[in-house]
Parts: structure tokens; sequence; C-alpha cells
């Protein structure tokens, strides 16, 4: 996949996104193995975000940490209560367990935008592997949500920006990922986040897993359609306008981004308004 899609280029600063499980775990193990042994010339990072979850957050960082001593890669940390100013068990605390994953994705999503950047990276790279690809896919389709579903099995996303994010286990199954952990005896952290059993993406696994069960080859086949859906829109007529966030400067498809909205609705106590449709306005719509 890296030398097929032309992931890196010699001379590139690389963001791993690392939490301390096994996918990013692995992923750090093979782009440093990779850039050693094929000398692909690139500067590797390590970026983790503190989302604040007492009992499995903390515990997973310590985890990254010791991965910084074993690579001797260097290890940047940014948490949600430094950026803004709520934690995810402040979250959790104030709106219950539903929906709770929408701000940790959102949140997510641009502290390592904003890591990456402190660390002077023009590439971010996560490990995504190819069930969680496909998970994405179901989950589009089940949201009618064709803007990220024409987009959401790229290899490489945001390529038109200044900082696109690479995935290099898009066609690597997480069974695959695991067994290669097992017999490298690498050192991760294999709990589950304490709020993840209520996310909607559980729908979308159980059934990709029952699927599989009679026809193996399931999870690749929903990649190949994906890409098949971006190759059928009209490249000329982009579905989504980027522009900037009006508030805080992030790259947006909307006139305010997502995590402000939602920040707001935290603030004023009306957290349910952040995830409506109708909290955010596109570029292009007019007040």
């Amino acid at each position: 996949t890296i030398m097929h899609e032309k992931l890196f280029n010699r001379g590139d600063r690389v963001a791993i996104g690392a939490s301390g499980g096994k996918d990013s775990t692995v992923l750090i193990h093979v782009l440093k193995t990779l850039n050693e042994r094929y000398d692909y010339g690139i500067e590797l990072f390590l970026l983790s975000v503190d989302e604040g979850i007492k009992g499995y957050r903390d515990d997973s960082l310590e985890t990254v940490a010791r991965n910084e001593q074993q690579y001797e890669i260097p290890l940047k940390v940014l948490s949600y209560k430094d950026l803004y100013g709520y934690s995810m068990d402040d979250i959790v605390a104030q709106i219950g367990l539903k929906n709770n994953c929408t701000f940790c994705g959102v949140f997510r999503r641009q502290a390592l935008d904003r890591g990456a950047v402190l660390l002077n990276a023009n590439k971010i790279v996560t490990g995504h592997n190819a069930d969680d690809i496909a998970e994405t896919v179901f989950l589009n389709v089940l949201r009618g949500d064709f803007p990220r579903l024409t987009r959401c099995t790229n290899s490489i996303t945001g390529e038109e920006s200044t900082l696109p994010r690479c995935k290099p286990f898009k066609y690597t199954y997480e069974k695959e990922i695991v067994m290669y952990a097992f017999h490298k005896k690498l050192d991760y952290f294999a709990t589950e986040c304490t709020y993840s059993p209520q996310a909607y993406r559980g729908f979308a696994r159980e059934f990709i897993k029952d699927v599989e069960i009679i026809e193996p080859v399931c999870i690749l086949n929903t990649i190949i359609s994906g890409d098949e859906m971006k190759w059928g829109t009209n490249s000329d007529k982009p579905l989504q306008v980027q522009g900037e966030c009006i508030r805080c400067g992030y790259m947006t498809s909307q006139k305010v981004c997502k995590a402000c909205v939602l920040l707001e609705g935290l603030r004023t106590g009306n957290a349910r308004y952040g995830i409506s449709k109708s909290a955010c306005k596109p570029l292009h719509q007019k007040s």
C-alpha cells in the first residue's frame, strides 16, 4: 500500500497517531522497520491524544511512553482538557453515555491536526485497518452521508490540504495485525475504551462479523465497493467546499467547525444542540 499509493516522499515529517493499542503499535514497528530497511528518508514522530478517560487512557499512555523509549521516536501528547477545557469524563458526566463518541471523534481528529502542526509534520498516519474502513463504509451508508462515503476508503485523505492523512493498513485485516503483534511480542495496551460499548459503530462491527462467517472476503469487497463509489463521482464538482472555521480557523466545510459547535453546546448547557443536523451550515449555504 505504501509503494502503490505513494504515501511518502523523502524528507516527509510523519506524525504517527499513537494510542498504545495494537494497531498503532504495529504501525510504529512497521514504519520504523521499513524506513530503516529501505531508506524511505522520512522522519517519524509519535503523537498521542489524552482524552481524559480515567482507568483507560492514562494506562494506555504509559504504553505509548514505553514505545517512545523502545523505538527511539520523539513523543508529543496533547490533552482535551488543555485544548478544549473539557475531558471526556467531564463530557460524559454532562451528556451521559449516548453520543459521547461523537464528541470524542471530532475532538480527537482536530487534536491530531493541531499536534502535527506543533511537530511541524506534513503528514499524519493512523492505524485504521481494513475492518475499521469497512465499518466506516457501512456507517456512512446507514447515515446517508454520501460525501464521506466517497472518500472514506481513500488511502490518503486531504491531499489538497497542508496536512494529508495516510492509512497504510487499508488492506490489512485486524486479525493479521493481532498475529503480527503476537509474533513480534510487541508491547501494546489491549483494554477497550470504557465508553465504547455504547458506540453506534458497534452495530456495523457486529454486522460485518456476521456477514464474514458467510462470505469471508466481505471486508475487502466492501472496501473495493467504496473505491468504486469514489471513481463514480464527478471530480469537477466537489461535494463539499473546504474552508476555515470563522471562530478557530480550523479547516472545515461549514461556517463553524463541528468542534466549536460541540463546545458551544457544552458551555451553554445544551450539548444536544451540537449533535443536531441544524447546528452547522455549509459554506455555500446562505444564512
